[in-house]
């Protein structure tokens, strides 16, 4: 009975945070009192109260969040970018794994930059080599395009002895070897002794004893750092580096920041020119998401109705259940934030049937057990019992569907992906904790 009252605390605990969480961004409170005969007039009340969001500030440390709902760019628009890849260096028989490349690591700088679920994809026509970028919710083309668009060859290049003093210039160095394209990834962190912003970068598989070798040689010496021939940055090698190093120099944090996403840009295989930049605005629009989400409300109201018609106050319970499980999984996604798309939204209508499913399974187990003189008490258990090998079953071999196809997908393909995955691990808590607990607390009532 302990166990049973913990149970449904943490379910009322979970059901209250996923409600705050729901509530949207501000909720405007606007109303006006009659006259009031006392003071002789009336009282008007305008504000704006803020939606919940966790903050926490500690020295140089702050973080806020804020809960609200991304939507893709089907839903929201964005900016759309087409970039051709110049292949003329590059061999015959190296083109389309060089394009690859250049795919992966346009995925890698528009993550850095803080796109949710960017759609990246390759075109090939003859000799004509492209990437088509899709970027929901932003608005600055200008800033995207020179983010994704730059050229970005970057070179690490010896310092020579006459120019320790000076800023390097491309003509006046010697070149390394050492390119962008040894580069594995590069980010931002503190040092642990000064505070000051540090860049760390990780060198690829393949170029590791070459950067070991290079790094070896030049151990005191300034190595100089040139993204499209613009000198970034020249900083001492302090010692042999083989996988992992960290550029250390007068930086801010903004600066750390744009230094890293410069080196992310720097390992590009290939050149890239911006062949086409559009905004696009939504392509299904408010008035198509308002008929999806209506038909998700028609949906679930069908269900409840379905599930009360057949299995009575079971049915009720279910239904209670389902909704708890509707307010979780959209905790979840304004958490997180998931990426809202119209095929992530068919994702999550999906997961709510399954989550039926793995009721009606318990409900029908459990009435095969009443069938045979079982009392309430142990039919719910055996109910649960049996019915729960069919409900993993099931629910284990979706998320392995839904992890193919976020592995191999791309775009909407990827959010139908999430979305499902989400929804069934909830459906399963929702099912086999939220129903039971509450199944359990009404037993006893002999006309359930």
């Amino acid at each position: 009975m302990k166990n049973l009252r913990i149970l449904f605390l943490l379910i009322i605990a979970l059901t209250i945070i996923s409600i705050l969480i729901n509530l949207p961004p501000s909720i405007p409170v606007s109303f006006q009192t009659p006259k009031l005969p006392i003071i002789n007039k009336k009282i008007s009340i305008q504000k704006t109260f803020k939606g919940i969001g966790p903050s926490l500030n500690l020295g140089p440390i702050r973080i806020e969040k804020t809960f609200s709902f991304r939507k893709g760019l089907d839903l929201e628009g964005g900016i759309s970018i087409t970039l051709k890849a110049d292949m003329k260096d590059i061999p015959q028989a190296q083109r389309s794994a060089a394009l690859d490349s250049a795919k992966t690591v346009i995925e890698r700088r528009v993550n850095f930059f803080g796109v949710s679920e960017p759609l990246v994809q390759t075109a090939t026509v003859k000799n004509d080599y492209r990437i088509v970028i899709e970027l929901p919710g932003i608005t600055d083309l200008n800033e995207a395009v020179n983010l994704v668009g730059k050229t970005a060859k970057l070179e690490f290049r010896e310092v020579q002895e006459k120019e320790l003093t000076t800023i390097p210039a491309v003509e006046s160095t010697k070149p390394t070897g050492l390119s962008g394209a040894d580069l594995q990834e590069a980010q931002v962190s503190f040092d642990s002794n000064t505070g000051q912003p540090v860049v760390l970068f990780r060198v690829a598989d393949k170029s590791q004893q070459k950067f070991y070798e290079t790094t070896q040689r030049l151990i005191g010496k300034r190595m100089a750092i040139f993204l499209d021939n613009q000198f970034i940055s020249a900083p001492t090698v302090q010692a042999a580096i083989r996988d992992d190093g960290q550029i250390t120099g007068n930086f801010t944090t903004e600066d750390a920041k744009r230094f890293a996403l410069q080196l992310n840009a720097g390992a590009l295989p290939v050149p890239l020119s911006v062949l086409e930049q559009r905004t696009i605005g939504p392509t299904l629009g408010a008035s198509s998401l308002q008929k999806s989400l209506f038909a998700g409300v028609l949906g679930f109201i069908i269900i409840v109705i379905f599930m009360v018609v057949l299995y009575g106050r079971l049915g009720m319970i279910a239904s209670i259940a389902l909704f708890l499980y509707t307010l979780f999984v959209m905790a979840i996604f304004k958490a997180i934030p998931v990426t809202l798309t119209l095929a992530g939204i068919a994702g999550f209508i999906l997961s709510i049937g399954m989550a039926v499913d793995a009721n009606i399974l318990i409900f029908e187990r459990m009435r095969e057990e009443l069938r045979r003189g079982r009392a309430w008490e142990m039919a719910i258990e055996i109910g649960f019992t049996r019915a729960w090998t069919s409900i993993r079953d099931s629910n284990v071999s979706s998320l392995i569907t839904s992890g193919i196809l976020y592995y191999f997908g791309s775009g909407g393909v990827r959010g139908f992906a999430l979305t499902l995955a989400i929804g069934v691990l909830v459906s399963m808590f929702s099912a086999i904790v939220v129903t039971r607990t509450f199944l359990r607390m009404f037993y006893g009532t002999k006309n359930i």
